[in-house]
Parts: C-alpha cells; sequence; structure tokens
C-alpha cells in the first residue's frame, strides 16, 4: 500500500508569508494525482513538503497511516524526480541509475539486475556506458526515472520534470510516464504548470492558486464543471470564454442575453438551474471556444481580429460590438478556401452557441452556480 494523506497542512515562511494555506487531501495506492497551477501557487513546495525537503508549519503529512513529518527524506520511502535532473555529471548513466543502492550496500549483482531491468524499460540500455553530457534531454530525464525507479519506493515524486524539452519531446515523454506508470503500478503525485500533462496523465488533479487549492476532481469533472472562475479558465485551450450578461426567468425556462441576443439554457444545464431555484440576475457567462460556431444568419455580430493556423483548427480572436474579445475553435475540415480566404483582419463573422454548452459564475464570489 502506498497511500498519502495530507491534513490541513501549511508552509509559512519567515513567520509571515503563507506558502501553502490548509491543504487537505486524501491520495490513495497507486493513484496519479497531478499537482498544477501558476507559477508561485504552492504546488511544488506541497510537493518538497511530502517529499521532506521543506519543513511543514503546521498540519501532518501520512504515507500509509504513518505520520512522516519528522522523518528523513531518505527514511520516508520516496523516489524523486526534479526538473533539472540532478544528475552527477561524472559518472556514466549506469553508475548514476546504481548510486542509490550502492548507498545501501546492495550486492553489485542485484544491483547489475535491476538498473538493466529499469534501462530496459525506459530504452536508455545503449546509454549505460555513457556520461550525461552525450545524452539528449530526453535520454537524461530517463535516466533521472530510473534512478528512482530501481528503489523501488512506494510514492514516486515528479516536480515538473519535463518542462525543460521542447514540445514534441515532451508529448513523447508523456506518452512514456503514462506507460511507466502501467508498469510499476505505484502512487505519482506531479507537479507541473501545463494543463495538458495534467489532463493527460492524471486519475484526478488538485488545481492550486496563491497556495489554496481550487478544485479537486477528475480531469473530466473539471473540464466539465468548473468549481469556479479560475478553473473554467485556467482548464481548457483556449481558455474559456467569459462574458458579462444577466440570468433570466421565465417559469421554470432560464434564457441568456449576451449581446442583446436572447438564448434558452437547454439540456441538463437548464433542468439543474431550476432543480436549484437559481435567481434571475448579473452572471458571468462561460463558452468554451470550440463550443462557438459561425452562422450565416442571425447569432452576435463580430468583426475578426486575428486568425491563427493551428493545422486542424483555426483559431478565431474576435470582437463584439461592445469590444468584448472571444475565441472561437473552427475546424478547418468543412471550409471552403473561398471561406479561409475570406477570414482576415477586420471580417464581418456572426457566431452563436447553444444553451447546453454554458457554463454560470457568481460575478462576486466567482463559483458556479451549478455546485454546492
Amino acid at each position: 500500500m502506498a497511500s498519502v494523506k495530507l491534513t490541513k497542512v501549511k508552509k509559512i515562511y519567515d513567520n509571515k508569508v503563507v506558502a501553502v494555506h490548509d491543504f487537505d487531501l486524501d491520495i490513495k495506492d497507486k493513484e496519479f494525482v497531478v499537482f498544477v497551477g501558476p507559477s508561485g501557487c504552492g504546488k511544488s513546495t506541497t510537493l518538497r513538503m511530502i517529499a521532506g525537503l521543506e519543513e511543514i508549519s503546521e498540519g501532518t503529512v501520512e504515507i500509509d497511516g504513518v505520520v512522516v513529518n519528522d522523518l528523513q527524506p531518505k527514511d520516508r520511502n520516496i523516489a524523486m524526480v526534479f526538473q533539472n535532473y540532478a544528475l552527477y555529471p561524472h559518472m556514466t548513466v549506469y553508475d548514476n541509475i546504481a548510486f542509490s543502492l550502492r548507498l545501501q550496500k546492495m550486492p553489485e549483482d542485484l544491483i547489475y539486475e535491476k538498473v538493466t531491468k529499469a534501462a530496459e524499460i525506459l530504452g536508455i540500455t545503449e546509454y549505460l556506458m555513457r556520461k550525461p553530457r552525450a545524452l539528449s534531454g530526453g535520454q537524461r530525464q530517463r535516466v533521472a526515472i530510473g534512478r528512482a525507479m530501481v528503489r523501488e519506493s512506494k510514492v514516486f515524486l515528479m516536480d515538473e520534470p519535463l518542462s525543460n524539452l521542447d514540445a514534441k519531446l515532451r508529448n513523447q515523454m508523456r506518452a512514456e510516464i503514462i506507460l511507466l506508470r502501467q508498469k510499476l503500478n505505484t502512487t505519482f503525485i506531479y507537479v507541473t504548470h501545463d494543463q495538458t500533462e495534467a489532463m493527460t496523465l492524471a486519475d484526478r488533479i488538485v488545481i492550486m492558486k496563491d497556495g489554496f487549492i481550487m478544485q479537486v476532481g477528475t480531469p473530466a469533472e473539471c473540464f466539465d464543471m468548473p468549481a469556479n472562475l479560475f478553473v473554467a479558465e485556467f482548464i481548457g485551450a483556449p481558455k474559456m470564454n467569459i462574458i458579462k450578461c444577466e440570468l433570466l426567468r421565465e417559469g421554470d425556462k432560464y434564457y441568456v442575453n449576451p449581446f442583446g441576443t436572447k438564448i434558452e439554457v437547454t439540456g441538463e444545464k437548464g433542468r439543474e438551474l431550476a432543480s436549484r431555484n437559481v435567481r434571475a440576475g448579473k452572471i458571468l457567462l462561460g463558452v468554451r471556444p470550440e463550443h462557438i460556431t459561425l452562422t450565416q444568419q442571425g447569432g452576435i455580430p463580430t468583426r475578426l481580429e486575428v486568425n491563427e493556423m493551428m493545422g486542424s483548427e483555426l483559431h478565431l480572436h474576435v470582437y463584439t460590438e461592445d469590444e468584448t474579445r472571444l475565441i472561437v475553435r473552427v475546424p478547418t475540415i468543412g471550409l471552403t478556401n473561398e471561406q479561409r480566404k475570406s477570414m482576415v483582419y477586420g471580417s464581418a463573422l456572426n457566431i452563436t452557441f447553444e444553451g447546453k454548452v454554458m457554463h454560470f459564475f457568481d460575478p462576486e464570489t466567482e463559483k458556479n452556480l451549478l455546485l454546492d
């Protein structure tokens, strides 16, 4: 078993700067949990407190039911992979991976077995006699992961391990980490500022801001039902469009009135508003770029400001008559050459969206009106 529990964990620097506020989280055995958020949100600090590299100001950290606040990192049975690889430059790949095992006085034949097995899983067998300087960034990161693997620790901690890699290599390494997780079958706690990594890797995401937990949930839960405005704009690329408007009610039906239009809230969202008896009034309306479509008749009139060609889709940055900026994702398949050529700066485009894809936030608390 390798469960991890954080109870009211807090980190305070110099008796005044609070980096992490009352962090509560239960991580199940063999679960892959990702801490995600912007720089300075406290995610790496929280990970380092779990690892024992950062002192806990208040609260407790338990691994398998044992409070580890006062245990040294080496006694917590965890393995950590750092952003900068932290390899010994004068040692070969083999010796880097074997280093911690030799500290444990493990027999050399067993060390050889463990190192070669890890190298085979990671695809770095041919590099075992090389020095780190002769490796690419992705290969160095594999070595760092291999060094953690051979320890057979209860918990794997990874602090932004892919942030130093280029985009293509990040995609490749993400897939390799997913495969590695399946082979190791252990508990992972992973830190990143990249929401794509969080969405593709995690069983559950912990979204943080300014040392506070904003939401904990599966990738689908955080995407489909963001707890607040911050999560709504953070998860999803491009970010969710936010529109100031009013929520109107006529009997059991609800409507919104963005930019002088009137759109009925339909589907599950409409039924949920009615069941919760949500009051009419000013709201912040959220609509994801992929849920906005172009229309030939009616809709909301806009002008095109920027057209980003992304390959399989266009990202159209448009602005409305009141200068509200919106982003629209348009699949390129089905577009004629004439339509593509017409999408230039200043072009008139009418947009629309359905009532079933809307999100509703309180303009004061910024909380999702459909969540308790």
